[in-house]
């Protein structure tokens, strides 16, 4: 049974998402959810809808905006030319984690990613994300590769 609507966002949507984003540990450093929100957030917005293969994505609950993701098709020429789906700030609203709402918006987003042709889908998370570990693997994931990251304006 499907609890969530998923649809894409739309700039309304826009301060839901980053309190979202910033509803964690690690989101609470790095993010600023006070209105009016900052105009990097608009930017981004608007690159991420304008670019045909991107998606972002929320998810509604009782007609509340509970969950996020940003789904990208990216072509490649390895694996005889597959592209693959990449999944990117997943979040649920933090009162409502714990509740299957999570597996939801993943697996949907997957479905998405079958649907555009995508021959795998991937993501990353921190590595001291360990609850996060825990979820993605319970959903079917494995853990394939290690990651690197070069930070280039300061931004952690």
């Amino acid at each position: 049974m499907t609890r969530l609507r998923m649809r894409d966002a739309t700039i309304d949507d826009l301060p839901a998402i980053v309190a979202m984003l910033a509803d964690d540990i690690k989101g609470a450093a790095r993010e600023d959810a006070s209105l009016p929100l900052d105009p990097g957030y608009l930017a981004a917005f608007a690159a991420i809808t304008a670019n045909p293969g991107m998606r972002l994505v929320v998810a509604e609950f009782d007609g509340r905006v509970v969950g996020t993701a940003q789904i990208a098709v990216l072509p490649g020429l390895s694996r005889k030319g597959a592209s693959r789906g990449y999944l990117e700030a997943v979040r649920i609203a933090g009162d409502l984690r714990g509740q299957g709402l999570g597996a939801e918006l993943v697996n949907w987003a997957v479905e998405q990613c079958r649907a555009a042709g995508c021959g795998m889908v991937q993501l990353t998370t921190q590595r001291d994300r360990i609850d996060a570990h825990r979820f993605y693997e319970r959903l079917g994931w494995e853990r394939s590769h290690i990651g690197y990251k070069l930070h280039l304006q300061g931004i952690a």
